[in-house]
């Protein structure tokens, strides 16, 4: 865990873990809202929906290490004419660049310590980072707007939605985003056991590393449901990191955990590969589009998760 901070990961975890359910994977995408309502941890997940919005940076994070960001460069284009026409072509204005990485890391795994759990990232920085799960929807078009705009995302792929078609999410890779752990079938982690869980994250690690090339640091349960049986069966697994969320992206607007209902500097945002049947005819562009935007019309602009965790 970070240093310092495991009672406070201890606590969101617990003060969290409602409101995770209300926008976890799985539902079909129901109408836009806002702070979603607390549920106890224990009940079983809602078919919750998720939308996913626009949005873009102008340039990666600086001074990225090259060995963690594949085929990805080492700036976004931020400020050129180039970026600036590109951002136009969506509808969108370039991002600041975000500040350089954290030279040491604010969450780290202890040596031989429990997995981390972490909605948000303890930062000072006026920056969120996207996470997008499972994906089912592959759209051409997401792909070309991410090589446009080349905004860090995290992808958390589940093996029984991408099977298809892995090919898809390659070209998002080699331009530096994340691949990360959602399991092998999607299940109710609560509702395993520890070696049944074990098979869910070990059997996705090992599957994405096939793939893409490289083991996953990172893992999210599905519906943001675990339990400390999960954070076990990740360690066994090599996982860094238990990954969940602050604000989830619906198809305009975003759904906040926090009364206030506004970003903070670090907070992790859940967003979905769905497409048009999913999103009442929205397209999975669209919804990011809007995504970035709430994010730029708030002040933050978007870094690499990786860098941080």
């Amino acid at each position: 865990m970070t240093l310092g901070v495991d009672k406070k990961i201890v606590t969101w975890a617990a003060l969290t873990a409602a409101a995770l359910l209300v926008s976890g994977c799985g539902g079909t995408a129901g109408a836009d809202s806002g702070t979603a309502p607390a549920r106890p941890a224990a009940s079983p997940p809602p078919a919750a929906a998720e939308d996913k919005a626009p949005g873009g940076s102008a340039e990666r994070p600086g001074g990225g290490a090259p060995d963690e960001r594949p085929g990805g460069s080492a700036e976004r284009p931020g400020g050129s004419a180039e970026a600036a026409a590109a951002y136009r072509k969506w509808g969108l204005k370039p991002f600041a660049a975000p500040p350089a990485p954290p030279r040491t890391k604010p969450v780290t795994r202890k040596p031989g310590g429990p997995v981390p759990v972490i909605s948000e990232i303890p930062t000072q920085d006026r920056v969120v980072f996207i996470t997008i799960d499972d994906g089912a929807e592959k759209d051409p078009a997401f792909v070309r707007m991410m090589e446009e705009l080349n905004v860090p995302v995290t992808m958390f792929l589940t093996d029984s939605a991408i099977r298809a078609d892995y090919g898809y999410f390659k070209p998002l890779t080699a331009l530096g985003n994340g691949v990360a752990n959602h399991t092998l079938t999607h299940p109710n982690l609560r509702t395993l056991g520890r070696s049944a869980q074990r098979q869910e994250i070990c059997g996705q690690q090992r599957k994405l590393a096939e793939e893409y090339g490289t083991t996953p640091r990172l893992f999210r349960p599905p519906y943001g449901n675990w339990n400390e049986d999960t954070r076990a069966a990740a360690a066994e697994c090599g996982v860094d990191a238990i990954v969940l969320w602050r604000e989830s992206m619906q198809i305009k607007n975003m759904r906040y955990q926090r009364g206030d209902r506004k970003l903070h500097p670090g907070d992790i945002i859940l967003a979905h590969f769905r497409g048009p049947a999913e999103l009442k005819g929205t397209s999975m562009t669209r919804m990011t589009a809007n995504m970035l935007r709430h994010i730029q019309a708030q002040g933050f602009t978007v870094a690499r998760l990786e860098d941080y965790v």
